[in-house]
């Protein structure tokens, strides 16, 4: 404890020295925080990627102050920036006596501008010969120890900008999820489809199995909810005519936290019309592979130290055909909820009295198939419990026309020949109306204005959404959900 006490003393010291320079340079004249603004004409990567290009040229960069080395007349430090790191050289006779004082006198954190020449020094490392030296902004703060970083997962997630100083795979994997969003925005939008945007505060949350945030909107005086998924509105504008739509944003649902799990996240949804869920395969065959060789150059991914490879066909497969080969369990044969339950109980898979015959194979896929689904797999043909907004199967009704999208054992999308009958879709609220009723909480409500969208005409039309939270996961191979938000919810620190 006492020696806690002496480092909190220290540090204390070290902050009250930094505010007194702060106000130094105040009183002469030099206050950081009057700069408006910086010129800077190149970054670190780029200067050391064409070093013969740029070899005696004259740059003007800007960073954070990671190391400062002063020997006298002359000093070295490194300034960290967007794309990286570069070496400075800061010498008296180059800057003048009185800018070299005030250099000596930065500390780690600080934010500079370096203006001067590009050259390589005697041991063959790439730097800048200052010329001129600027306080940008003055850090009150102590950063991280260097060889020690930042690992506190907790301190990490609460401080990212503290985090994506410290750890350069950090920034990397934020950089990467920017270019993979970027990257499916060029596919979809080459395919023809249009991005719009949809309400996120919606007095019914529907399109899910979730149970949503609750609001209250004191100008109206009405109770809202912050929307689950992006469906109801989207199939809104099929309807009006928009043939192929998408939307990327964030949806709300007050479920748990755990490493796949946040109670915000960004949903990719997109529709479109006169297609079914066939043509939704192939799409999300397509777009995968394509964000994978543009982002990461290539089709084979390692995750966690499993290659998953995207180049080759993905697999697809039933879930009656799934749950028969990993649990040995027909449900083709299985033709009373009395069966299904008795199976339940034989294989230990807990279900609730008011699940029925559909909802009791999709707890064995949960049980006993996810957990296989390395390689990227289509798990096809739904029981219809589970699928309130899928068309049904004209062969085979107690099932619907929906797939989910498998790759590491886990969920990746969700897709549906969607139905357009508005008589049958009116059913299907009503028996979730009844789920609600009887304890389901994520049991949607009956829209409708939806409806009334469905009895206008909707085409026959194919909707999918994507995590692209999980897709950004496998894709930088981040263990949680955490590592690819940049601010994920966290308890309040009290």
């Amino acid at each position: 404890m006492a020696e806690k006490n002496v480092q909190q003393q220290d540090v204390g010291q070290l902050l009250k020295v930094r505010r007194e320079k702060l106000a130094a340079l105040q009183e002469a004249g030099k206050d950081p925080f009057q700069i408006t603004k910086y010129d800077v004409t190149a970054h670190s990567a780029d200067i050391k990627d064409h070093f013969e290009e740029m070899e005696g040229q004259t740059v003007r960069v800007a960073g954070r102050l990671m190391q400062k080395r002063v020997m006298g007349k002359a000093s070295f430090c490194n300034v960290q920036d967007l794309k990286g790191n570069i070496q400075c050289y800061v010498a008296r006779d180059c800057v003048g006596e009185d800018p070299y004082k005030d250099f000596k006198k930065y500390d780690i954190g600080d934010i500079v501008g370096i203006e001067g020449e590009v050259f390589r020094t005697q041991k063959g490392e790439i730097s800048i010969h200052a010329s001129v030296v600027t306080l940008l902004s003055k850090s009150l703060q102590i950063l991280p120890e260097k060889y020690h970083g930042l690992t506190n997962t907790d301190v990490r997630y609460r401080q990212r900008y503290t985090d994506l100083i410290m750890n350069e795979e950090v920034k990397d994997t934020f950089i990467k999820r920017s270019k993979i969003i970027s990257a499916i925005r060029r596919y979809l939008d080459s395919q023809g489809f249009m991005e719009v945007e949809t309400p996120m505060l919606v007095a019914n949350a529907g399109g899910a199995a979730a149970r949503p945030f609750e609001t209250h909107f004191n100008a109206l005086d009405e109770d809202f909810k912050l929307r689950i998924s992006l469906e109801l509105y989207l199939k809104r504008l099929i309807v009006g005519g928009l043939e192929r739509v998408y939307e990327i944003g964030r949806v709300f649902r007050n479920e748990g936290l755990d490493t796949r799990h946040n109670p915000e996240f960004t949903l990719m949804e997109l529709y479109q019309a006169y297609t079914d869920y066939h043509g939704m395969m192939d799409l999300t065959e397509n777009l995968y592979r394509t964000v994978a060789q543009e982002v990461l150059g290539t089709t084979k991914i390692v995750y966690n130290g499993t290659e998953i490879d995207l180049g080759q066909p993905f697999a697809r497969i039933t879930m009656v055909d799934a749950v028969k080969q990993y649990a040995g369990v027909d449900w083709d044969e299985v033709e009373t909820i009395e069966q299904a339950r008795a199976l339940a109980k034989e294989h230990h898979v807990e279900y609730e009295e008011r699940h029925k015959k559909g909802d009791i194979l999709n707890l064995f896929f949960e049980e006993f198939v996810e957990e296989h689904l390395i390689q990227p797999t289509f798990v096809m043909d739904h029981p219809i419990e589970i699928s309130p907004l899928t068309k049904k199967k004209p062969d085979k009704p107690d099932y619907v026309e929906r797939f989910e999208f498998y790759l590491n054992g886990w969920e990746m999308a969700n897709a549906y020949s969607e139905l357009n009958d508005p008589i049958d879709q009116r059913a299907r609220f009503k028996d979730q109306e009844a789920q609600l009723a009887q304890g389901n909480e994520e049991a949607n409500t009956t829209d409708e204005d939806f409806l009334n969208a469905l009895e206008i005409g909707m085409p026959p039309t194919g909707g999918i959404g994507f995590g692209i939270d999980r897709m950004c996961m496998l894709l930088t191979d981040s263990a949680a959900i955490r590592d690819v938000l940049l601010f994920p919810t966290m308890r309040s620190n009290q």
